[in-house]
């Protein structure tokens, strides 16, 4: 797919980053040691490909505005338009040295999000999405959403919570309804990634709670171009600003959708 500026900003800016935090992967393993320092590595590492992205894009897009997981919100001279940014998704993976973490960038207009990218540099995957242009990963291989229409042969996704993290007892029930109806739950986590692989058809569908804009912007667009339904846990709210998801393919997301909220 041959993308817009923006979308081809967005994915030099990825790739860039990516590379970044592949150089520091490698050094991840030998810091293994030391919990305080490895910690810290990853800490600099992290927002050191938030400084790469944020370079890229706004050096492209001056006006626009801005939200990272590092750096924070500004608002730009263009106020319809705004870069979502988590710069590494995944960073508990990243620093025990497990290979699946990302990059995720997206682009919102007006409220809503138009354009995505979600690249899993340890693995070379570049996920990408633009409003009406379908979803795609890496050059030409178009996604489109597991075509599964029966639970019990459908794998899921989400994430547990920890750290005694205020979500865990409904993710628990959650859990309690969910699995015995299913072929399966992973907890992989990486939010952006879960829902790059509901759009490549790999899961059937992924939910989570509390979460932040920077996981699921470019997931969202993502999976809706991939012909996924994406919504919050309570459907009316907005994940950007309820920090909760719940997406799947057609077929089974009224029936996920009734055991996750319980009605």
């Amino acid at each position: 797919m041959v993308g817009s500026a923006n979308l081809n900003v967005m994915m030099k800016a990825a790739r860039k980053a990516g590379r970044s935090l592949v150089k520091d992967f490698r050094e991840v393993e030998n810091l293994q040691v030391s919990m305080k320092g490895a910690g810290d590595f990853v800490s600099r590492a992290d927002v050191a490909a938030e400084e790469i992205i944020k370079e890229e894009l706004m050096a492209a897009r001056p006006t626009y505005g801005w939200l990272g997981e590092e750096g924070g919100g500004e608002e730009g001279k263009d106020p319809t338009r705004r870069w979502i940014v988590d710069p590494l998704d995944g960073t508990t993976n990243y620093l025990h040295g497990m290979p699946h973490w990302a990059v995720s960038i997206a682009l919102e207009h007006k409220g809503e999000i138009v354009a995505g990218v979600i690249f899993d540099a340890a693995k070379d995957e570049m996920f990408y999405a633009e409003k009406g242009e379908g979803a795609w990963l890496n050059d030409s291989n178009r996604l489109r959403v597991s075509g599964r229409n029966r639970m019990i042969e459908s794998v899921f996704a989400t994430g547990v919570p920890f750290g005694g993290r205020k979500e865990l007892p409904d993710t628990l029930k959650d859990l309690a309804r969910l699995m015995p109806a299913t072929a399966g739950v992973r907890r992989w986590g990486a939010a952006s990634l879960d829902m790059a692989y509901v759009a490549a058809g790999r899961y059937e569908g992924y939910w989570e709670r509390g979460l932040n804009a920077w996981d699921v912007a470019a997931g969202i667009i993502i999976v809706k171009e991939a012909g996924g339904f994406v919504q919050a846990v309570n459907p009316d709210d907005t994940v950007l600003d309820s920090g909760t998801v719940l997406c799947s393919n057609e077929p089974i997301f009224d029936q996920f959708a009734k055991v996750i909220r319980n009605t």
